[in-house]
């Protein structure tokens, strides 16, 4: 890399990185047709079913965008979307069994962990995630309790 990476604001640093880690965590979930924004509505449907706006609520993004992200998942038999039963023009979307067992295989811990600490030591990865723990407690989010996938 040609550029001086001292000389970057701290900001951008950070925003590089998590692109990078973004990037090969997509790449990496690519083998089961998901990505870093279809696999946290798999976690949440393996606990219960959703509507469209609770997982869109849960997980910070537009109920536009959510609905892309279900197409696909529908499209890939991880999920199901059935009219609601008091509510037709509102459905409630389902894991099936196919969209459980991909979620168990690709929200395995490990692959995350080694995409995202690629180069650090073992103590460098202890200090980044104290940083970050900081960083995150100082933004408060109000999705960020739905957010831990």
């Amino acid at each position: 890399m040609s550029q001086d990476l001292t000389r970057w604001p701290t900001g951008r640093m950070l925003s590089s990185a998590a692109r990078r880690v973004e990037h090969d965590w997509n790449a990496h979930l690519a083998a089961w047709d998901l990505n870093h924004a279809s696999l946290p509505v798999l976690v949440l449907l393996a606990h219960r079913s959703h509507s469209q706006r609770e997982l869109a609520s849960a997980t910070g993004v537009t109920e536009q965008t959510m609905s892309r992200i279900l197409t696909r998942m529908e499209r890939t038999g991880y999920l199901t979307r059935k009219p609601q039963v008091d509510d037709r023009r509102q459905h409630v979307i389902s894991l099936t069994p196919a969209g459980a067992a991909v979620m168990q295989a690709a929200a395995q811990p490990g692959p995350a962990e080694e995409l995202s600490t690629r180069g650090l030591t073992t103590e460098q990865v202890a200090q980044l995630r104290e940083l970050l723990i900081l960083m995150i407690a100082a933004r408060p989010d109000a999705n960020d309790a739905a957010s831990q996938v």
